[in-house]
C-alpha cells in the first residue's frame, strides 16, 4: 500500500546492487562440467564481465595459470529447465560453453587479448570410499542389462566427465574398482543412477579415507551436522551422537517447538547413522551434513552389534523355514523368495552369523491337517532399501545391485570356506 512505499524505498536504497561491464574484457569462470556425446564437453558458468558469442576463439586459464586456445563452438542460455541455444550473451548471463577439447572447474575463459583469471574454486576431496565390482553371485546375469567388467570400467569413467569430486581408480584385478567421493550419499545416488541404467555389480561397505600428516600422524575427516528433532527425542539423538564420538556444539530451541543441535562428528561415526537416526526420531527428524576438517582420530568407533542370518542352501526360501529363522532373528525376504548359500535374508538378534536352512520344507505324513498349516504367520520382513542396505553391510559383505534386486551377500559363499576363514582369523 501506499504506507508501505517509503519503507521500501529506503530498503532498496540499503540492498548493494552489482554492477555488471559489458565492455570489459570477457570473463567466465567455470564451475560445472557436463558431456554431450554429440557436442562433447560442456562448461557451465557466470559471464562475469564482457561479451561471448558463438564461434568465437577465446582463451582458457587452467589452474596452474597457463593459457590455451579453445573456441566456443556452441553457446546456451538456460530458460526454466531447457537449455536454448543463443548467438551471444553479456556479463551477468549463465552460460553452457560446448564443444570444448579440454576444461575442469575453476578454470577462467576469458578474451585472447587481455585474459584476466578469476579466483580458482578449491573442489574439495572425497572422504568415503567404495569398490564397485563385476557381479560374481550364483544369480549374475539374470537381471541386468549389463553385467561386464568393460562396461562397467565405462560408465565409471564417464561419470568423473561431469562428477567432479568423485574419484575412481583402478585395482590388481581387472573387474574391481575403487570409487571415492563425498559421503555414503555421494555414493548412493552413483548406485541408484547406474542400478536405473541397467548396470548389475556388487558394491563393499563403505569406508573413510584416512591421511598423513607432516609427521607421520593419521587424520580422519570430519563433518558438521545439523540436526533438528522433536524435544521428546532430544535425549536419543544425544545418546546415539555421543557413542559414534560426536562433540557438542550448540544447542536450541527454535520457534515451531523443535530443538537445533549442531555437532561435530567424524565421517566414520556417520556410517549407518541416519537410519538409526530416523528410527529414534520417528521420521520427525531432519539431518544435513557439510565437511568440516581434517583432524586426528577420534578413538574406538563400535560397529554393528548384531550378525547376519545367512542362507544354508541354494533355493526358493518356504513359510516353514522362515518360520524356524523368526525365533533367530528378523527377515528381509518373504515366502517364494530365490536364495543361494552365503546370501544375507536377515538380521541375527546376537552377534555373530548365522547359517540356517530357509528352503526347508514340512515333511509329508499320510495325516494332513490343512488348518495347521493355515495358522504359520509370518512377521511382516524388513524392507530393504539401497540406503538401508549401504547401512547395513558389515567387513566381509557385499552388495548385490541389479535393476530389480538388492541382495547382501557374504565375500566367501561357501559356508565351510567361511568357518576355516573364521578360524584362522
Amino acid at each position: 500500500g501506499p504506507d508501505l512505499k517509503p519503507l521500501f524505498d529506503a530498503i532498496l536504497q540499503e540492498i548493494p546492487c552489482p554492477t555488471v561491464d559489458v565492455d570489459a574484457p570477457l570473463q567466465v569462470l567455470v564451475t560445472t562440467l557436463d558431456y554431450d556425446n554429440h557436442r562433447g564437453l560442456t562448461a557451465i558458468g557466470r559471464v562475469f564481465a564482457g561479451r561471448i558469442a558463438a564461434g568465437q576463439s577465446i582463451a582458457r586459464i587452467t589452474r596452474n595459470g597457463e593459457q590455451r586456445l579453445e573456441s566456443a563452438r556452441y553457446l546456451y542460455v538456460h530458460e526454466g529447465l531447457r537449455r536454448v541455444e543463443v548467438p551471444a550473451a553479456k556479463a551477468g548471463d549463465i552460460v553452457a560453453i560446448a564443444g570444448l577439447q579440454e576444461i575442469a572447474i575453476g578454470e577462467t575463459l576469458t578474451d585472447l587479448e587481455h585474459p584476466v583469471a578469476l579466483p580458482v574454486i578449491q573442489v574439495e576431496k572425497p572422504t568415503v570410499r567404495m569398490s564397485f565390482g563385476v557381479n560374481t553371485s550364483p544369480f549374475a546375469g539374470k537381471e541386468g542389462r549389463w553385467s561386464t567388467s568393460r562396461k562397467l570400467r565405462e560408465r565409471l569413467y564417464e561419470e568423473l566427465r561431469h562428477n567432479v569430486s568423485l574419484q575412481v581408480e583402478e585395482t590388481n584385478r581387472p573387474d574391481t574398482f575403487v570409487v571415492s567421493g563425498r559421503g555414503e550419499l555421494h555414493l548412493a545416488i552413483l548406485i541408484e543412477t547406474m542400478r536405473r541404467e541397467g548396470y548389475e555389480f556388487q558394491v563393499s561397505r563403505p569406508t573413510v579415507i584416512f591421511q598423513q600428516d607432516q609427521d607421520g600422524q593419521t587424520l580422519e575427516p570430519y563433518e558438521e551436522v545439523h540436526i533438528q528433532t522433536p524435544p521428546d527425542t532430544v535425549g536419543a539423538v544425544v545418546k546415539i551422537l555421543g557413542k559414534r564420538r560426536g562433540e557438542m556444539v550448540t544447542m536450541t530451541d527454535a520457534s515451531d517447538g523443535s530443538v537445533l543441535m549442531t555437532y561435530h562428528v567424524p565421517t566414520r561415526g556417520l556410517l549407518g547413522f541416519r537410519y538409526q537416526f530416523l528410527t529414534a526420531t520417528r521420521g520427525m527428524g531432519i539431518m544435513n551434513t557439510t565437511f568440516y576438517r581434517v583432524g586426528p582420530l577420534a578413538g574406538q568407533i563400535r560397529a554393528r552389534s548384531r550378525g547376519s542370518l545367512v542362507a544354508w542352501e541354494t533355493g526358493v526360501a518356504t513359510t516353514f523355514g522362515l518360520k524356524n529363522a523368526e525365533q533367530r532373528g528378523s527377515s528381509f525376504i518373504g515366502p517364494g523368495a530365490e536364495v543361494y548359500q552365503g546370501m544375507v535374508f536377515g538380521e541375527h538378534q546376537r552377534p555373530g552369523d548365522l547359517d540356517i536352512n530357509v528352503c526347508k520344507t514340512k515333511h509329508l505324513t499320510n495325516m494332513r491337517n490343512s488348518i495347521r498349516d493355515i495358522e504359520i504367520r509370518l512377521t511382516t520382513p524388513q524392507e530393504m532399501s539401497l540406503d538401508r542396505c549401504i547401512e547395513y553391510l558389515g567387513d566381509d559383505e557385499l552388495l548385490e545391485v541389479t535393476p530389480k534386486s538388492l541382495r547382501i551377500r557374504k565375500h566367501t559363499l561357501d559356508r565351510h570356506a567361511r568357518g576355516q576363514q573364521i578360524r584362522r582369523a
